[in-house]
């Protein structure tokens, strides 16, 4: 692991992992081109700092879903971590825990909720609905059993959108039956509800009695809908560029969301977060913590617990470093210090 450049991270899983495996934490949607697209749109932000401020002390500290975290960082939803190191979320669980961000848990994980839980780490379950929605009851009453304190909502997967690359199917048919049944037991077979709507948001907040977070916002619209029907939050994603392909970098999405959401609500946001940099540019338009997909899977690959570990140390060190620099003393200073005068969706 290089300890300074977190781009190294990618190169050191493709030289560590198999190539089914790597493939398949990397891809995209039939031609990668959202995936593809994803850091370069962050990249493509400019900064207008401010100056003659004491900086001297600066806070990365914040509250997510009414919790504590030292940074606006969290770890987003993958699963088939064990592929990547042997104890898989459990791993990144501890790094998440001692960095004091939250980590969102698949709900494909291959790692119990017991488990993750017995790290300590503040955890929100990743939940699809079933067509039947009684389906995934069990699975998400075990979740608030075990201390999960927000179901995040996928919304984006109505259908599982088409991969070119073979790694996919490959990886899924080596892994043992009981990784994928680690949590939902029989209903991993169920398909998932083609008519999800804001009223799922309700239903789940009624069963778990946890804030619902939906994932894969990307319209003002819907983000307005949702927090309309309850929503404790928006995130916006479009899937790490693994649904539908050519969709808009959530960098670029991020501010009109934000716009119709106004302050009733945190939003969130994840693809392509690689840097400190990027992290402060997700809080500059108006996000409340940006989340990391594959960054925290490559890391790790090539490092374990300790690899996400660093990882996490590294992107706040980079934070604290460019909240410096921009003249803000606190992520609040740092609203709207972004220029975008070459985004191509603006």
């Amino acid at each position: 692991m290089d300890p300074i450049r977190l781009d190294a991270l990618e190169e050191a899983a493709r030289r560590i992992l198999p190539r089914e495996t790597f493939a398949y934490y990397r891809q995209g949607a039939r031609d990668g081109v959202t995936a593809a697209e994803a850091a370069e749109a962050w990249a493509r932000l400019r900064f207008v700092p401010r100056v003659l401020r004491d900086v001297r002390e600066v806070s990365t500290a914040t509250t997510l879903l009414g919790g504590a975290a030292r940074a606006p960082l969290g770890v987003a939803p993958t699963t088939l971590q064990r592929a990547a190191d042997p104890r898989g979320e459990v791993a990144t669980a501890g790094a998440c825990a001692a960095a004091g961000v939250p980590m969102v848990l698949s709900s494909n994980a291959t790692s119990s909720f017991a488990e993750v839980a017995a790290t300590g780490v503040t955890w929100w379950l990743q939940a699809y609905v079933t067509e039947d929605r009684e389906r995934v009851r069990p699975a998400l009453e075990a979740a608030v059993a075990a201390g999960a304190q927000g179901i995040v909502l996928t919304v984006d997967t109505p259908v599982v959108g088409t991969k070119y690359d073979a790694g996919e199917g490959s990886v899924w048919k080596s892994v043992p039956a009981s990784w994928v049944r680690a949590n939902l037991g029989e209903s991993a077979d169920a398909p998932k509800a083609r008519d999800l709507g804001p009223r799922d948001i309700g239903w789940l907040a009624e069963v778990t009695g946890l804030p619902v977070v939906p994932k894969g916002v990307l319209h003002p619209d819907d983000a307005r809908a949702a927090v309309d029907a309850g929503a404790a939050a928006v995130w916006v994603s479009n899937h790490g560029g693994r649904q539908l392909d050519r969709t808009a970098s959530t960098a670029d999405c991020l501010p009109r969301v934000v716009e119709a959401v106004g302050d009733d609500v945190e939003v969130y946001v994840d693809g392509g977060i690689r840097s400190g940099l990027s992290v402060l540019a997700a809080v500059a338009l108006g996000a409340s913590a940006a989340f990391l997909g594959r960054l925290p899977l490559y890391a790790l690959a090539a490092g374990g617990e300790e690899g996400v570990g660093q990882a996490l140390a590294m992107l706040v060190t980079e934070l604290e470093e460019a909240l410096r620099l921009a003249g803000c003393a606190d992520l609040a200073a740092a609203r709207g210090l972004t220029w975008a005068p070459r985004s191509p969706h603006s």
